[in-house]
């Protein structure tokens, strides 16, 4: 029973092991792409308000300077929210770091749990020569 229980945590963090860098890269090129994504429609939300900025303007017949002035601060208000939107997330750093150094920790640990079986057999085997030659030297005397 422990020989198929430590077969099947060796399978699964093997498993780990070769898929956790891919859940990493994944993970990055994801949050890149919804950064893209957010930039982009920011992008079109500020192209929408300068149009709609520049009909107003035409119609009310309000100097330039004024509507350039607008636009230009909803271009800075622009990159104030990509610059903030491009703050990563800790909690996804945390669980890309997770998945990263899980399965080595995980590998560490059976490694090391394994060399205590070891240990602990060969303390077992001098025990019980030890209570052998006990035995022995008691039916000889």
């Amino acid at each position: 029973m422990k020989l198929k229980l430590v077969q099947l945590l060796t399978v699964c963090t093997v498993t780990l092991v070769v898929l956790s860098p891919e859940i990493v890269v994944f993970s990055m090129v994801w949050e890149r792409h919804m950064e893209q994504v957010q930039t982009k429609g920011l992008a079109c939300e500020v192209n929408q308000s300068h149009t709609n900025q520049a009909a107003l303007v035409l119609q009310e017949g309000i100097k330039s300077d004024q509507g350039k002035s607008h636009v230009e601060s909803s271009l800075s208000n622009f990159v104030k929210q990509s610059l903030n939107n491009t703050k990563p997330d800790k909690v996804v750093k945390i669980l890309q770091w997770f998945f990263l150094l899980f399965p080595v920790l995980l590998g560490i640990l059976i490694f090391l749990y394994d060399r205590y079986l070891i240990y602990r057999a060969a303390v077992f085997e001098q025990q019980v020569e030890m209570l052998e030659r006990l035995w022995q030297e008691g039916i000889e005397q």
